[in-house]
């Protein structure tokens, strides 16, 4: 039996307790909260999307960085295990469009709850207002080391010894899971800690940035359409004449640009290559009535045309968008808003409907931080085992769930990263 201290009581950081304790070790969760799960709570806007209830096979396009490291964690702990552990944890489940997972509440509480009961009766130590400032480690001599010829080479090696809190105290350890989260949602209490953990125990971090994020936009117009909320939309975001993600979903204007389920899943996509696209811009477009081809949003709009040969075009296409819409369709589309409907040519009117196909905005950055669903980059997994989490350079270092450099769309995929790689570390420990 191992002594577990586990840094962070998030989503890994529970998993991880819960299954470590399980296998009968001494666990002991440093969390420096006031309460576990701050950041589960407010995920999917307070309901918790647990899982993509999707095969394993298909979590892995769903990735946006290093899906192959992935791979011991997706098989060994499955979207159906995670599923089956919260039912018998005692929370219900359902399953919505696109195979997110909630609670059948719609409380994320649930979730939290269930996970500090398993915590419990499985005799884990909970230490809130914990802080850990230092993860310790020693050398050994390994001396099952050999060199080729056979000879013992009493190599040493680092392994874990503990951790140092902020007062000072030395907790000793035989092994740590760092799960500490990445850098979003810093008032949960992610702010990084994990990585200078890693960087002061010599591995190697990757740059981080946002992801899951709002977008930002340059065209005045979008502001005016603050609030507005559009449901079967398609996007497309181009590079030149390259198309670099396509997506059909809801999506909603803000002050300052776009977001929505959509619009977060292709802050994903893009991120990288709007920091090196042309003066940091991308040029995106949706398609506002995507159930109809052109054609046939041609012979919708004539039989409205039909129905008031005698109206003005402003009058008339009330009925194809959404009151606050259609203001900004009339100052984008080229065609006089009090001009008689039987005036308008048959150009005037392919043209409109080239808008509503393609209707065009500029994307010129990305949300920050204090927006992030999660965060692209961290830990390198070159430095990681993938089919235990273990440092590769120090035996007993185990690290789990946003604080890899891991990531992927939203959907309930990134929790899926949390549960397995939290999982997997857990199993590992001897």
């Amino acid at each position: 039996m191992s002594k577990v201290l586990i840094i962070g009581g998030g989503a890994a950081g529970m998993m991880a307790g819960v299954f470590a304790a399980r296998n009968h070790h001494e666990v002991h969760i440093l969390e420096k909260n006031e309460k576990l799960g701050k950041k589960v709570f407010i995920t999917g806007k307070g309901r918790c999307n647990v899982t993509n209830a999707c095969d394993t096979e298909e979590l892995f396009p769903a990735m946006m960085s290093n899906p192959k490291f992935l791979y011991s964690s997706f098989y060994s702990f499955t979207p159906q295990d995670v599923m089956e552990f919260f039912e018998e944890a005692g929370v219900s489940l359902k399953v919505e469009r696109g195979n997110r997972v909630f609670p059948q509440s719609d409380h994320s509480s649930d979730i939290i709850r269930a996970l500090e009961r398993e915590l419990k009766k499985a005799g884990a130590k909970i230490h809130l207002h914990t802080v850990v400032k230092e993860i310790v480690k020693e050398s050994e001599i390994d001396s099952e080391s050999e060199d080729k010829a056979g000879n013992a080479d009493n190599k040493e090696k680092e392994k874990i010894s503990g951790v140092i809190l902020e007062d000072g105290t030395f907790m000793e350890g035989d092994a740590v899971i760092v799960a500490t989260g990445g850098f979003s949602y810093q008032s949960t209490g992610s702010t990084g800690d994990g990585y200078r953990f890693a960087r002061e125990l010599g591995l190697k971090v990757t740059d981080i940035a946002p992801s899951l994020v709002p977008l930002k936009t340059k065209e005045d117009y979008i502001p005016k359409l603050q609030g507005l909320s559009l449901k079967n939309t398609g996007l497309t975001i181009k590079n030149g004449k390259k198309v670099l993600y396509e997506d059909f979903g809801e999506m909603m204007f803000t002050h300052f640009g776009v977001t929505g389920p959509m619009i977060l899943s292709a802050s994903a996509h893009i991120g990288a290559k709007l920091e090196k696209a042309p003066n940091g811009e991308l040029p995106a477009y949706l398609d506002l009535k995507p159930a109809l081809t052109k054609e046939q949003l041609d012979a919708r709009i004539l039989r409205e045309f039909e129905a008031g040969p005698n109206k003005q075009f402003k009058n008339v296409i009330g009925a194809l968008f959404p009151s606050s819409l259609t203001p900004v369709m009339l100052e984008l589309g080229g065609i006089p808003a009090e001009k008689k409907i039987h005036d308008i040519s048959r150009e005037e009117r392919q043209h409109f409907i080239d808008l509503i196909k393609a209707f065009p905005f500029t994307i010129t950055g990305m949300g920050e931080f204090k927006e992030a669903i999660i965060t692209r980059g961290g830990v390198s997994v070159k430095e990681i085992n993938p089919g235990t989490m273990e440092s590769k350079k120090i035996s007993g270092l185990y690290f789990a769930g946003e604080v890899l450099d891991l990531d992927a769309v939203t959907g309930g995929y990134n929790l899926q990263i949390a549960w397995s790689t939290a999982y997997l570390a857990a199993q590992a420990i001897q």
